[in-house]
């Protein structure tokens, strides 16, 4: 009789777990009674009954009734923090919060997958939990943070929280070792003391602590920044370029300027690099520099990238009509538009609509993407543009620790040797000998070089001396706008013959 009457009372627990009845375990208590009940008063047939009705009846009173609502975690940690905030209204007591972004996320798509992921997760949490003091709250949030929310405590100052952080810091960078193999992350931490915010509350003390999160990626790995004013003023100001990016390239605001680059061989134009310039009409005319972090992760990343190879085929097709000698254009691309599948398409088709061979374009991709890509589509769609007969220039060489296997891999054209290894070549024996190896390398695997940031007269003539193909810089001019180009390459050219003339003569 225990043998038959055990088969529907497991149907009727299996019933009541698959109804999400384990979210209150404490009701599981009474099943085993009720069970024992109903079999001693009706026997199994009534057991089998209740075990196929109770089912049902749960799953119209949760039809008809509201299902709980549970608060997201980021609205629990804002409670958590209004209570440290009220606890801390009488006496010395502070409270704080901090919160912990990992640097490099690629091993969320580890080969071992979701499995692995979770067990990092679980580790990392183990080890802060173990860092953390009696009273003091973890939790994660949905972005993939990591919130630790301090129990109020006296003689909190700036100087203890940076030391919190740090020990914070250590034991999650430390290597763990796992099921599949060994692993290390490394994390940035923002974190903000209840003083520093204006507005008392939880929710404003956590946004606070992501302001500093945020402006800590922009220098990390590793990087451990505190809430200011001025951080919250330099968000907003990055917000509101961000907000407002799309319509200042719908109104014409966002404008190529264009850089000449020369062949040290013959003095004359080998080319053109494409920069972008905000006209703001409020901040005047910004640089990359002061608006691309606000657009860093964004789809306004390519959208910038669209703007600008629009109007550099434009003027490319222009100068050719005005019959100026202008040989190609090379245009940056971000690592999210690289690994668009259907960038070499868009390529093809642009360069068909102005009627430009693709020899014309010159694709920049920073070394950064290159050391640390590993990204078949990236792969792929370098290849595919270079295939196409599009020139691909590595941009930065010298300062994304690019391995020579990672430039293998790559179908590139040229190295565009930093402005940190021109500077100064000309007096600089340093300077000299470490171009000379980058000049070395290239040579040997077939590269063109260009070298940027051209400064003085000396490096120009030191750089074409050692064997440099082309120079970049503001010895040679700045970057213009489409209107005046065509002035400065009549003006070049111009100048090129007549010193042309004077070496003839002097012969």
């Amino acid at each position: 009789m225990r043998g038959a009457a055990m088969r529907p009372g497991v149907q009727w627990l299996a019933g009541l777990r698959a109804l999400g009845v384990q979210r209150r375990p404490e009701l599981l208590v009474f099943l085993p009674a009720l069970a024992l009940a109903v079999l001693w008063t009706g026997g199994e047939r009534a057991l089998l009954a209740v075990a196929i009705v109770l089912p049902l009846a749960l799953v119209l009173i949760r039809w008809l009734l509201p299902a709980p609502v549970s608060l997201p975690v980021s609205d629990q940690v804002i409670d958590r923090l209004d209570a440290a905030l009220r606890d801390t209204s009488q006496g010395d007591r502070q409270t704080g919060c901090f919160v912990l972004q990992f640097d490099d996320t690629s091993w969320l798509c580890d080969r071992h997958g979701r499995t692995r992921q979770s067990e990092i997760l679980a580790a990392c949490v183990a080890r802060i939990r173990g860092a953390m003091r009696p009273g003091d709250m973890l939790f994660p949030l949905e972005d993939g943070s990591l919130v630790v929310a301090l129990a109020p405590t006296q003689r909190l100052d700036l100087e203890v929280m940076v030391r919190i952080a740090g020990r914070l810091q250590l034991v999650v960078q430390q290597p763990m070792l796992l099921g599949e193999g060994s692993a290390q992350v490394t994390c940035c931490i923002g974190f903000c003391h209840a003083r520093q915010v204006t507005e008392a509350g939880g929710r404003s003390l956590l946004e606070a602590a992501q302001v500093a999160v945020d402006e800590a990626m922009r220098y990390g790995p590793g990087a451990i920044r505190a809430y200011t004013a001025d951080l919250a003023k330099a968000r907003a100001q990055r917000d509101a370029l961000r907000d407002g990016f799309a319509a200042a390239v719908a109104a014409g605001q966002v404008r190529a300027h264009f850089q000449p680059q020369l062949s040290t061989d013959s003095g004359e134009v080998s080319g053109v690099e494409v920069l972008a310039r905000w006209h703001h009409p409020e901040q005047g005319c910004l640089t990359p520099g002061q608006f691309l972090p606000a657009l860093e992760g964004t789809d306004l990343m390519a959208l910038l990238a669209r703007e600008m190879l629009g109007q550099a085929l434009q003027a490319l097709a222009a100068w050719d009509h005005a019959g100026l000698r202008v040989p190609q254009v090379a245009v940056n691309f971000a690592a999210e538009e690289l690994r668009d599948p259907q960038l070499p398409e868009r390529l093809t088709w642009a360069l068909d609509r102005h009627d430009l061979a693709p020899s014309r374009l010159t694709v920049e991709v920073l070394e950064s993407v290159v050391a640390g890509e590993e990204d078949d589509i990236v792969t792929r769609n370098i290849a595919r543009i270079a295939q196409l007969g599009c020139g691909v220039d590595l941009d930065d060489f010298g300062t994304g620790n690019a391995s020579i296997t990672s430039i293998r891999r790559f179908a590139l054209q040229r190295l565009k040797i930093d402005r940190s290894f021109v500077r100064d070549i000309d007096t600089d024996r340093g300077q000299q000998k470490l171009v000379t190896a980058i000049l070395s390398l290239a040579e040997k695997l077939g590269l063109e070089t260009l070298a940027e940031g051209v400064e003085t007269r000396g490096e120009h003539a030191m750089l074409a001396q050692l064997g440099c193909g082309h120079v970049q810089g503001y010895v040679i001019a700045r970057p213009m706008p489409f209107e005046d180009m065509a002035p400065w390459l009549v003006r070049h050219r111009e100048e090129l013959a007549a010193a042309l003339c004077i070496d003839m003569r002097a012969r």
